[in-house]
């Protein structure tokens, strides 16, 4: 989303909090549920926290002033809401069972495919398979900066915010997820690269 765009979003949050709210979802939905179902591994769980950060960064808005919606960055403020959704629930998970969800093997086939063709997407099929099943391997405190630096595409300074850590950090945190999937996908570390950008 260009400046202009974000400016105008977060100016129709500021005079209009329901109007710009679902703009905000339509604009940023996709962004959260790619989040969580890369951290989670199920598209259910996904679907199920993605509630959980719409409702939280609703009431979180409704006490908002006017000038502190302005001055939002709705794209990493959002995503730091679903990373904390996220952290929250595998307290949650840690401390009582959690019910399966969806195997991950039915979830591979949802990442973004520009390759056209059937033939294309048979074989890149089973190579995102191992890199779903290679990231949901990486401690989360690894796996969450690499999905949000190389899924959805955020700069380092975002990543950082939503992490709540200094941009050298977040560099660091992506750069040792990165060498995790490559130990854990060796020799298939040039599918990694080509994937992965």
């Amino acid at each position: 989303m260009d400046e202009k765009a974000e400016r105008q979003l977060t100016e129709l949050l500021a005079v209009d909090l329901d109007g710009g709210f679902t703009e905000l979802v339509r604009v940023h939905g996709r962004a959260v549920y790619t989040f969580l179902l890369r951290v989670s591994g199920s598209a259910t769980e996904a679907d199920d926290l993605g509630q959980d950060v719409f409702l939280r960064a609703y009431t979180a808005l409704q006490g908002y002033d006017s000038e502190r919606r302005r001055q939002l960055s709705p794209r990493p403020w959002l995503l730091t809401v679903a990373a904390n959704v996220w952290r929250n629930h595998l307290r949650t998970c840690s401390r009582r069972p959690a019910l399966a969800g969806v195997p991950v093997e039915d979830t591979a086939d949802t990442w973004t495919d520009r390759s056209p063709g059937p033939e294309e997407l048979a074989a890149l099929a089973e190579d995102r398979r191992r890199l779903v099943l290679a990231l949901l391997e990486l401690p989360e405190h690894h796996r969450a900066p690499v999905v949000l630096r190389h899924v959805l595409g955020l700069s380092y300074t975002e990543v950082a915010e939503v992490q709540r850590c200094a941009v050298g950090t977040a560099k660091a945190q992506v750069s040792r997820g990165l060498k995790g999937l490559r130990r854990l996908l060796e020799p298939e570390t040039a599918l990694l690269e080509e994937v992965m950008t």
